[in-house]
């Protein structure tokens, strides 16, 4: 099992890197969902995600859907679900050895005795810019208690 810290990772390198290990068969738990960030115009990247969330079945006026995570932890398992081939049976299977919470409630870095590597994000660049947000911040916008 891998421990990944996400704290200052971009979303989607994250996200990318975690599908091809999963795929691999590695078992992998993501730490500190709520600090991982989304590079953009902070209004843009908020409006974004509010209009996916919004969407109506047109089909059917009655229904509400699809349904859309609020969560940080869930919009990040989403993230990483949309890269693997989930239709599949080997997709399903890999998204199952994803576990992604948000702080650090089984204090994972004392596993490291039991077999356990605990690694901090290779996926983080070096920011140049101030234009980003987080997803505890995009979690708290859509309504998310956490």
């Amino acid at each position: 099992m891998t421990v990944i810290n996400a704290e200052k990772a971009i979303l989607g390198r994250l996200a990318s890197e975690v599908a091809k290990r999963v795929l691999r068969g590695e078992e992998i738990t993501i730490i500190n969902a709520e600090k991982v960030i989304i590079t953009g115009n902070r209004e843009w990247i908020l409006e974004k995600y509010r209009e996916e969330r919004e969407k109506k079945n047109v089909a059917n006026p009655r229904r509400f859907g699809p349904k859309f995570p609020r969560r940080p932890d869930d919009i990040l398992r989403r993230t990483i679900r949309k890269m693997l081939p989930y239709k599949k049976a080997k997709g399903r299977e890999a998204f199952k050895r994803v576990k992604v919470y948000v702080g650090n409630p089984l204090n994972l870095q004392a596993d490291e005795g039991l077999g356990t590597e605990k690694e901090n994000t290779p996926y983080i660049k070096e920011l140049t810019t101030n234009k980003y947000i987080t997803l505890g911040e995009v979690s708290k916008h859509l309504g998310a208690k956490f």
